[in-house]
């Protein structure tokens, strides 16, 4: 396991303001981060909510500053750093997102 509550700064700030133990905060917040992404796109974007389009860029936030924040710190290590990987998976699924919402604004303009 790469410990990455305990290597990478923001991580272990963000733990930390959950519980004294890293590896418990990491692990709740990895876990209620997905949850409240299963509930994002079943209930506000699969049923059409007014809000998700506010949902979705939650996430496209999310996952933006996670891929450039990941790979800026892996760069100042001078090697890998731990979660490096998912985050430049999350930065190509954010940038989906915005290319998305970008095709729904465009085609919502011309009915």
């Amino acid at each position: 396991m790469s410990r990455l509550w305990e290597s990478f700064p923001p991580a272990r700030f963000l733990t930390g303001l959950i519980s004294e133990d890293l590896e418990q905060g990491f692990i709740l917040i990895n876990v209620a981060l997905v949850a409240f992404g299963v509930w994002c796109f079943f209930w506000p974007v699969r049923r059409a909510w007014s809000s998700a389009r506010g949902f979705v860029w939650f996430w496209i936030v999310i996952g933006m500053v996670n891929g450039v924040g990941h790979p800026l710190w892996s760069l100042r290590q001078g090697g890998y750093t731990p979660g490096v990987g998912t985050a430049l998976v999350l930065l190509v699924l954010a940038l989906n997102l915005v290319r998305e919402l970008r095709r729904d604004v465009a085609s919502s303009a011309v009915r």
